[in-house]
């Protein structure tokens, strides 16, 4: 099972409903064991994130509010991307975890960036 990344809008009523993910844009988050061994991991807990780590206990929901401060988390961990790897006990090589990583976090970012413009928010679930 895989994580997934969406952008969501709550409308007048308070119901909140998720937009459709873009031709060309992916909404892959990462593996569902990424919840503890990536994002909820002390490699990017020290990296300072606050947000990512919320994954180890459950889903992630960044409303509208709070999406500059989650692409400024995001734009943190991608600057600190080799620390964090050093951190990871990768099960596979560092090189594939890299490319993953970076491929999943471009992913949020992408989405993130997408929330904002709406004026929406961000699920990660």
């Amino acid at each position: 099972m895989s994580l997934s990344v969406d952008v969501f809008l709550v409308d007048e009523d308070g119901a909140v409903h998720l937009l459709d993910v873009p031709e060309g844009c992916s909404d892959l988050a990462g593996f569902e064991q990424w919840r503890t061994t990536v994002w909820g991991s002390e490699a990017v807990r020290a990296s300072g994130a606050r947000f990512l780590p919320v994954l180890a206990d459950g889903d992630l929901r960044v409303d509208a509010g709070q999406v500059r401060a989650f692409r400024r988390e995001c734009a943190a961990l991608r600057e600190n991307l080799e620390e964090v790897l050093a951190g990871l006990r990768p099960l596979r090589t560092v090189d594939e975890l890299r490319d993953q990583l970076s491929a999943r976090l471009a992913n949020i970012e992408d989405a993130a960036w997408r929330a904002e413009e709406a004026g929406g928010g961000v699920l990660i679930w």
